[in-house]
């Protein structure tokens, strides 16, 4: 299956998860536990819940966000056992497990045992993982679907489709999900699913630039030059760590635009981005000017 596999965008489904990646389509972020009104600090934690801590490669310098991270969230998860809260945990084990895989095969320096408890706590976060899979395979949550359908599970995906048109699905990361079904099927609804995922983030939102750069990518496929340079240059603005690009010649040479036209287009430019950050966006019919 294809998950918005065009250009820059290839979010294909690989036998294990990918945090890296559907991270841009799996909302429900990693919190650290607010229940720091009983327990002041993780030791404390483990100290009354061994069971939390003790399978994990503690007192080592190597992955210590993601390891207290994951104490707190189980910590979390005994609390509240819901679906929501075991996915985080799930999440959050998936982040612990990635750091160990690389710190597994450090060797130290001074205490050559930290490197086998390394290794158990590499294996514990596989069987967790596993567990945690397996609680979740019957989930109704959306995000739950969607992510065993990023794992290959075919029932999931037909148990997402079958969601398109209903509330549970109004999210942004959502949508977008919906729209990689149809990219290699119906790229004018894809287009539309597109607008309507940006709709629906509130202000002050962390905008999903796959869905800027997907739009683009689809308008040029099109061969709609208007709006196909002004979604590059929206999607320039929310470019990570880079400051926004100017109208560079490659640019130019690419879109063939007369200095008119950009200049109308760059105030479209300005009017989508301020709507977006301002969780007021809606859909915008672009066209070059007479």
């Amino acid at each position: 299956m294809h998950i918005l596999a065009i250009v820059s965008l290839p979010l294909t489904i690989t036998p294990r998860y990918d945090v890296s990646s559907i991270a841009a389509i799996l909302l429900l972020p990693l919190l650290v536990s607010g229940c720091f009104d009983r327990y002041r600090t993780t030791d404390s934690l483990c100290n009354d819940n061994p069971q939390l801590c003790q399978p994990l490669n503690l007192n080592d310098g190597q992955c210590r966000i993601q390891r207290t991270n994951l104490i707190w969230q189980r910590y979390d998860t005994l609390q509240t056992p819901t679906d929501q809260h075991k996915f985080k945990e799930l999440k959050a084990t998936q982040e612990y497990q990635f750091c160990l895989e690389y710190a597994a095969r450090i060797e130290p320096t001074e205490l050559k045992q930290r490197k086998t408890k390394r290794i158990k706590a590499l294996h514990h976060s596989y069987e967790a993982i596993d567990r945690l899979t397996q609680e979740l395979q019957f989930s109704q949550d959306p995000h739950i679907i969607f992510y065993r359908w990023a794992q290959g599970d075919q029932t999931a995906k037909q148990q997402f489709i079958a969601l398109e048109g209903n509330t549970e699905l109004e999210h942004p990361e959502l949508q977008l999900a919906l729209a990689s079904y149809y990219i290699d099927k119906n790229k004018t609804k894809t287009i539309s699913i597109l607008h309507h995922s940006l709709s629906l983030y509130k202000a002050n939102d962390n905008i999903n630039i796959n869905i800027l750069h997907t739009l683009a990518t689809l308008y040029y496929q099109q061969e709609d030059i208007a709006a196909a340079y002004v979604w590059t240059k929206v999607a320039n603005q929310y470019q990570s760590n880079t400051p926004p690009k100017t109208v560079t010649s490659s640019m130019k040479n690419r879109f063939s635009l007369t200095d008119k036209e950009r200049q109308k287009l760059n105030t479209t430019v300005i009017d989508i981005v301020k709507k977006l950050n301002n969780g007021q966006y809606i859909q915008t019919t672009i066209k070059l000017p007479n």
